[in-house]
């Protein structure tokens, strides 16, 4: 029997089907989950109507029975959300088992009315405070400090710890704040912020999974101990993350857009291409050690439920 010059290898024909698939390096499969779950925390937005209200609670009671150390609550640039935003904390207090974190800027504000504002979430039993310096309100180019206020988010965490004994998280860059003048800069800044008494940094959301790393092993270098936890977006809208990633200095590999293509008018798929994108990345984390995550959840709780089940993470037992 005559073999077909496609599987046939010897004296120059192109190699066959089984042996092309031989001739690339092997991957070993991910480690199984850890039987420990990881610790995790949500983020939410305060919702401007009614609808988006409705949005939100659905997505928090389905998130609830996964016992999350804290879930924070996002504060508009300039204050802007300020009372929805203490409306969501205050109910999340008072409807759930939920441990909040409200959101807090240092823009827009002098010091006393920040003050204000931490002393009346401490008064409301709100113990932990994501500290941040901000974004300038629209139509504002670039960020100007409050002449009164606290000029950045090291000064902001400071004048917490001196409000009352808050737990307080922090953002971190992993891919280099924009407004920093060097990655070197945007570290020691960090390094601030965990010196004023910051007990936690919460990253920047990123897909190249080495990035992070590398950035974990610059933190260390600093003299940063504390957790650094990795932000996580599950894509459910790619065009609108790429968009959102220009702004924020967040990269997209080149492999992304390919996987996302051809599916603007087909949501379905586009869950499911980012709950696989998004579950590879967790588990890789996972693989490297990583315990902790905090997802940017957008008020929707399918994508963050799934990836947190990959990740080993299980629903309390009821009663």
């Amino acid at each position: 029997m005559d073999i077909p010059p496609s599987t046939a290898a010897p004296g120059g024909a192109a190699p066959g089907t089984l042996q092309r698939w031989l001739t690339g390096p092997r991957f070993a499969g991910l480690p199984a989950p850890a039987e420990a779950a990881p610790r995790l925390s949500f983020e939410f937005f305060p919702p401007r109507t009614e609808a988006l209200e409705q949005q939100l609670w659905a997505a928090i009671r389905r998130l609830e029975p996964l016992r999350p150390r804290f879930v924070s609550v996002t504060y508009g640039a300039g204050g802007s959300t300020q009372e929805r935003t203490h409306a969501t904390v205050a109910r999340i207090l008072r409807e759930t088992a939920l441990t909040p974190a409200a959101h807090l800027t240092c823009v827009g504000a002098s010091r006393a009315e920040v003050d204000a504002v931490a002393r009346r979430y401490w008064e409301a039993g709100v113990r932990h405070i994501v500290a941040l310096r901000g974004d300038p309100p629209a139509g504002q180019a670039r960020y100007e400090p409050h002449p009164e206020g606290y000029a950045f988010a090291a000064d902001l965490v400071a004048g917490l710890a001196r409000v009352a004994p808050f737990e307080i998280s922090v953002a971190a860059y992993p891919e280099t704040h924009p407004a920093a003048l060097s990655p070197e800069q945007d570290l020691d800044n960090l390094k601030r912020k965990i010196d004023a008494g910051a007990t936690r940094a919460i990253t920047q959301y990123f897909f190249d999974t080495d990035v992070f790393l590398r950035f974990l092993d610059r933190c260390l270098a600093a003299g940063i101990t504390v957790p650094v936890v990795p932000g996580i977006l599950p894509v459910s809208n790619f065009a609108q993350v790429r968009k959102f990633s220009a702004m924020c200095g967040a990269s997209i590999p080149a492999w992304m857009p390919r996987l996302f293509e051809g599916l603007e008018e087909d949501p379905e798929t586009r869950r499911m291409v980012a709950a696989v994108v998004a579950a590879e990345q967790v588990r890789l984390l996972q693989a490297n050690g990583v315990d902790e995550f905090h997802f940017y959840t957008l008020n929707r709780a399918d994508l963050t439920y799934a990836i947190a089940h990959l990740l080993g993470a299980r629903p309390a037992p009821a009663g």
